[in-house]
């Protein structure tokens, strides 16, 4: 099968793309991706295999390009956004052209040039805004960032396609652990890294607010998943466990026990978000223990010294 990511060289795509490449099912792969994080790690071992993977630097927003990339493909995983952390509010209009505008014109290309592939759009938890959400429970998504805005719009394009070609969404939660091509801003990473380099840790608030979180394998995992065309159609919550700042910190300790801890603008009660597991995506999610401590061993262990 042609299979086409979006986002391709990105955090989660350069994962997935590695374990697509050593998919049976998988004929043809294109990386799909414009750079602008400058993460070149899907370029490196080990080998993906020359014979069916490609590499297209190019952007969502460029339909001329779609058009010719999504032509003929059997899945295609639209992985690519503009994302920031912690609260995705910087560049309102680069969220807005890229996860809203981009979304729709990956949306026009599949139905042109791609009306029988199965589509998996990666949302985000963002969406839920704050307090508990969950993609069961009926309530109306009420985002409070611009990144969250953005994603949200992308769904409703995605929702177009529903009705004649099958479309998985994932709302996920905060991702981490180690890639290839892993985001520092992300909270687990650069706590992770904080201490493990310079022994302090950097808090903004009271530490009270809560997150949704997965694993990166997590996801990758459940994206696998999804290639088989009997897998879920709908939207979905992709996320493990949710934790508050200061229980990361905990945890975290237990690893780096001299670690120095900052706080900023302790006051301050920031917003919490929780979102539990969602129990439909069993068989399909990877079950993994929740054990926070040993994925923030594991990503220690992966630093050159």
């Amino acid at each position: 099968m042609k299979v086409v990511v979006t986002g391709g060289a990105g955090y989660i795509g350069a994962e997935l793309c590695a374990a697509l490449a050593k998919d049976a099912r998988v004929s043809e792969l294109v990386i799909y991706d414009v750079l602008a994080r400058g993460h070149y790690g899907v370029f490196m071992g080990p080998a993906l295999g020359k014979a069916k993977v490609r590499f297209v630097q190019g952007e969502v927003l460029d339909s001329r390009r779609l058009l010719q990339e999504l032509a003929g493909a059997d899945v295609i995983f639209h992985l690519a956004a503009k994302v920031t952390t912690p609260f995705a509010e910087a560049g309102y209009n680069q969220f807005e052209q890229v996860n809203h505008w981009g979304t729709a014109e990956v949306v026009y290309a599949i139905e042109e040039v791609a009306p029988k592939a199965r589509v998996v759009y990666l949302s985000s938890a963002s969406v839920y805004g704050q307090g508990e959400g969950s993609a069961r429970s009926g309530v109306k998504p009420s985002p409070r960032s611009a990144y969250g805005h953005a994603k949200l719009r992308g769904e409703a394009h995605m929702d177009r396609l529903g009705d004649d070609q099958p479309v998985c969404i994932l709302r996920s939660g905060n991702v981490y652990g180690h890639g290839r091509c892993m985001r520092f801003d992300a909270v687990i990473n650069r706590f992770v890294f904080q201490a493990h380099f310079q022994g302090r840790i950097t808090v903004s608030g009271s530490g009270e607010q809560r997150r949704p979180f997965i694993h990166v394998d997590a996801v990758v995992g459940t994206l696998l998943a999804l290639l088989d065309p009997a897998s879920a159609t709908g939207t979905y919550d992709l996320v493990e466990q949710d934790w508050s700042v200061v229980e990361i910190v905990e945890a975290l300790r237990n690893s780096y026990p001299e670690t120095e801890l900052l706080f900023v603008d302790q006051h301050l009660q920031l917003q919490s978000m929780v979102v539990k597991r969602d129990e439909r995506l069993a068989g399909i999610q990877p079950a993994r223990p929740f054990d926070l401590g040993a994925d923030i061993r594991a990503l220690g262990a992966r630093f050159a010294w």
